[in-house]
């Protein structure tokens, strides 16, 4: 019989509703209600992205979509110089605190000046990286939108997250994603070029900040700033890892569009990015659960070992399901789904898909380890880790893009995040309380693949495979879906929660 405490709450009337969606109530409860919130923010603002970028690389073609692309994978090399990961040290520091406020404004102030330098080095930099003035232009101005968007809004983003308040995050998600998309269809539509779009983006995130300021003002505190270099520095002592693991992280995720852009591959860093933007999007709709038990798995190593271990198990269990159909999936329709999306222009873009899909499925699969690494303080395994598949990473691309171009980047890209995963794995194993290797995996991961393949078997066949994405994609997961279920049925598989 399960705990009191695990089960979701009875549902009576409308009150009942309101306090499931709305109070932090038991753990199965609160990663409801927090994955609940999470999927309608990162799901709309997810869907509405994908909306405007088709129209964008449709209208713009891949030569002005890969000049915008690798502006803003140059400016995204900077980011961690506005955060240096204490975004992530807010999340972890004040869950499940109800004060603590003075410190939070304190971060506000400390987070102003990090982005005023993050964006004195972009300047700086993007007279070297490229003597194309337009692109230099688009740099500065997508430069502003990230120290908005990154700096600010992050930030609260990041306090809301902590205190367990998804709704909040969810409200700022969709309302950006959505001013952004109308802005932006209006803009291509009617002024179409790379410079003209950074600039819709760059005024949203203005419209954004203030919607922001407006619901931390009425639903948390008024705000403040304070500055309190001692905060700062307890702060910065806890990220310094966080900071150099999210720098290096940024260079293997970003780095290999920079360098196809700076070597003139400027139309190939369009069909990349193109096919990347589609593999993240899979990614952030799969990957909720990870961003909503954050938070859940600090609150339980709060409290005990074995409470870390079971919430743990629970994502983990969840990875696995999503992963297997995740990336069988997407290989198998990758041609339907390039093609219907961004036409018969961006066929070089499958295979860097089919490629980059799997790297998603094995991010998937490490982000608890990742995850619990942070919960128990062991922020310097993860620089370790990071530091490791940039260095890898770089000579990867060094070596790969010359030769085989968007395909050698995808490639390079893969091997990076499997070596991530094993050495996480490895620090994880070492460093912390959980125990990765369950025989219930193994169980979990035998009926994914068995209903993976069902599912390849049937969206294959030409009957469905030829029919619109919008009724194959469905279809492929309703056949996993059930054969899961009648697997975890014959096998008698219960799950963690």
């Amino acid at each position: 019989m399960k705990k009191p405490d695990l089960m979701l709450m009875r549902i009576n009337n409308f009150g009942d509703i309101k306090a499931l969606l709305l109070d932090n109530k038991t753990i199965k409860q609160t990663i409801f209600k927090n994955t609940f919130w999470l999927t309608v923010g990162k799901g709309i603002s997810s869907l509405l992205n994908l909306v405007l970028i088709i129209y964008v690389v449709r209208i713009l073609g891949a030569t002005e979509y890969g000049k915008f692309t690798f502006a803003l994978a140059f400016v995204s090399l900077f980011i961690i110089f506005s955060d240096l990961g204490i975004s992530t040290i807010v999340v972890r520091e004040f869950s499940g605190e109800k004060k603590r406020l003075k410190e939070f404004y304190s971060i506000i102030s400390l987070k102003m000046l990090l982005g005023l330098g993050m964006l004195i080095l972009v300047l700086i930099g993007s007279f070297f990286v490229t003597s194309d003035p337009v692109i230099q232009k688009i740099i500065l101005i997508l430069a502003l939108y990230s120290f908005i968007n990154n700096a600010l809004i992050g930030i609260s983003s990041s306090f809301f997250q902590a205190r367990q308040r998804m709704e909040y995050v969810a409200w700022i998600a969709v309302f950006t994603a959505l001013a952004l998309m109308i802005c932006g269809l209006f803009v291509i539509l009617n002024f179409p070029s790379a410079k003209n779009l950074s600039y819709a983006y760059l005024f949203v995130s203005l419209i954004s900040l203030i919607f922001t300021a407006i619901i931390f003002q009425f639903k948390v505190s008024p705000l403040k700033i304070c500055w309190d270099k001692s905060i700062w520095k307890n702060f910065l002592l806890m990220s310094w890892p966080l900071a150099f693991a999210g720098l290096f992280g940024m260079l293997y995720s970003y780095i290999d569009s920079v360098m196809m852009g700076y070597w003139g591959q400027i139309t190939e860093t369009g069909w990349y990015n193109a096919a990347h933007k589609l593999t993240r999007t899979a990614y952030l709709i799969t990957g909720l659960f990870c961003a909503s038990l954050f938070p859940v798995l600090s609150a339980s190593f709060k409290k005990s070992k074995e409470k870390l271990q079971k919430v743990w198990n629970y994502q983990t269990e969840l990875m696995i399901i999503l992963a297997f159909p995740m990336v069988v999936g997407g290989i198998t329709l990758a041609p339907r789904i390039i093609n219907f999306i961004y036409g018969q222009d961006f066929t070089p873009s499958i295979l860097a898909f089919q490629i980059l899909i799997i790297m998603q499925g094995v991010m998937l699969l490490y982000n608890g380890l990742r995850g619990v690494l942070i919960v128990v303080n062991q922020q310097r395994k993860i620089f370790w880790t990071v530091f490791a598949g940039a260095i890898i990473n770089i000579i990867l691309n060094l070596v790969l893009i010359p030769k085989f171009s968007l395909y050698g980047a995808a490639i390079a890209t893969l091997i990076t995040h499997f070596l991530i995963f094993l050495l996480l794995f490895r620090f994880t194993t070492k460093f912390t309380p959980i125990e990765p290797l369950k025989l219930k995996f193994l169980f979990i991961s035998i009926g994914a693949i068995l209903s993976s393949t069902i599912m390849f078997l049937i969206i294959s066949r030409p009957q469905i495979y030829y029919l619109n994405i919008f009724l194959s994609i469905p279809i492929g997961v309703g056949v996993y879906l059930i054969c899961f279920f009648l697997y975890q049925k014959l096998t008698r598989l219960s799950f963690t929660y």
